[in-house]
């Protein structure tokens, strides 16, 4: 089960800190990633993070302002998100591949969070 939390309403270039909380998994066996889905559009990869940590993937839309992290002590994987801007507004999810894969492609991921909303506006 994954639990995703920590959206909510912001101001353009404000921050916001989502969370997943990972039970059922040995959270460092996983690759884990951060989606987000806004209306009409698909589904997008957003970060992710791979099983060993060494590997890290961020979309071009978003470098420089999130950061994906893991706490295996606590299962719980962060996206930290500064400069937020209204193009970020969208449902986040969290989601955990068990194959081995490492990537941005959301239908390699098997199981997901409920998502959190985030809304970026004045």
């Amino acid at each position: 089960q994954l639990q995703a939390s920590g959206g909510g309403l912001v101001q353009p270039g404000g921050s916001l800190r989502l969370s997943c909380v990972v039970s059922g998994f040995t959270l460092h066996w996983h690759s884990i990633g951060w989606f987000r889905q806004a209306p009409g559009k698909e589904r997008e990869g957003v970060s992710c993070i791979s099983r060993d940590d060494l590997n890290t993937y961020y979309a071009d839309s978003v470098k420089g302002r999130f950061t994906i992290s893991r706490d295996n002590a606590k299962n719980t994987v962060y996206l930290q998100m500064n400069n937020l801007k209204p193009e970020d507004t969208a449902v986040y999810y969290c989601a955990i591949d068990e194959t081995g894969y490492y990537g941005p492609n959301y239908r390699e991921y098997e199981y997901w969070g409920q998502g959190t909303q985030v809304t970026v506006s004045s």
